[in-house]
This record gives structure tokens, C-alpha cells and sequence, in this order.
């Protein structure tokens, strides 16, 4: 088992796309990165603590390696905008990927140096995990837990849809 955590925009769109994935065997969101000794939703939107909304990826890479984890993080979100995802706008929502072992940076590095050969202009922060602040209950499993929810419905289906056609062969039938 290993576990990253990434950041991606709105932590309930990360959320739902690594829940659909095969091997994956835990996803929770909440925060990382900040200065603040706490973090909870109201002052992390606030972004006067330096958090970012993550998920936390607990996987069995026997069954879905790291390389594939990161390709499907830079699939589904813009790795190119500094502090925006679509309409999400600020540090917290910020594209980073937080590696929890020194195995991980070079396989991080490559995937980043990939998609920069490919002429991405990549943005996203990588640095090494942090303290982790498990988000309220209330944004756990959010979009299965609120499905008429009305930015979960504009946002996260398109992600799913890229995810499938990329990834079939890695997604929870």
C-alpha cells in the first residue's frame, strides 16, 4: 500500500474521480500545506491559511501503480493554471502533489517532465507531505453522499468521463 496526497481544485472533484478507481482503497479529503496549526473549510476558502483542498490516496499499487495515479490526477484537472481550477479561484485550490516517501519524487518528476516534453506548462507544486487535516465529515464522499448537488453535477461528470475514456482498464466496474 502507499498513499500520496494531491491537490486539484475543489477536494469533492478530486474525491470522486479516485474513488472510481480500481486499487484505490481509500480517498479522503482535507487539507495540507498551510502555516495555520488547524485547518477547517471556512478558513482554508478563506485563503488566509495556505492550505490546499486534498485528497489523501490510500492504493494498492500491485493493482494500480503510482505512474498511473499521477497520470489520471493530470488527466483530470488543469495542471496549467496557477491558484484556479475552472470557476475555483485561490492558493487553495492550487495544483500540487504532496509525495509521503522519497520514492515517489523521482516518479513525480518524471510524470511533471513528460507532460512539459509533451508542451504542457505544468504549474503544479510538489513538495513532501505535511500535516494532514482531515476535512469535516460533511465533504467526505461528497458527490456519491449528494448527487443533485448543482457544481458536483457541472464539474465533476466531465472529469469521470475523461477518467473512463483514458482509464478504462483502472476504473471500479
Amino acid at each position: 500500500m502507499q498513499t500520496i496526497v494531491l491537490g486539484g481544485g475543489c477536494f469533492w472533484c478530486t474525491e470522486s474521480v479516485f474513488l472510481s478507481v480500481k486499487g484505490v482503497q481509500s480517498v479522503v479529503s482535507g487539507y495540507m500545506g498551510g502555516d495555520a496549526v488547524s485547518a477547517n473549510y471556512e478558513d482554508v476558502c478563506s485563503g488566509t491559511t495556505g492550505h490546499v483542498e486534498v485528497i489523501k490516496v490510500e492504493f494498492d499499487d500491485s493493482i494500480v501503480p503510482l505512474e498511473v495515479i499521477l497520470d489520471a490526477f493530470f488527466v483530470t484537472h488543469d495542471p496549467t493554471t496557477k491558484d484556479r481550477q475552472g470557476n475555483d479561484v485561490g492558493s487553495q485550490y492550487r495544483s500540487v502533489v504532496f509525495y509521503t516517501n522519497d520514492d515517489q519524487k523521482p516518479i513525480v518528476d518524471r510524470t511533471i517532465n513528460k507532460l512539459r516534453d509533451m508542451g504542457v506548462n505544468v504549474v503544479t507544486e510538489v513538495h513532501p507531505a505535511v500535516d494532514f487535516y482531515k476535512a469535516e465529515e460533511v465533504h467526505q464522499n461528497f458527490f456519491n453522499r449528494n448527487p443533485g448537488q448543482g457544481y458536483c453535477n457541472f464539474a465533476i461528470p466531465p472529469k469521470l468521463a475523461k477518467l473512463r475514456k483514458e482509464f478504462s482498464q483502472y476504473m471500479v466496474d
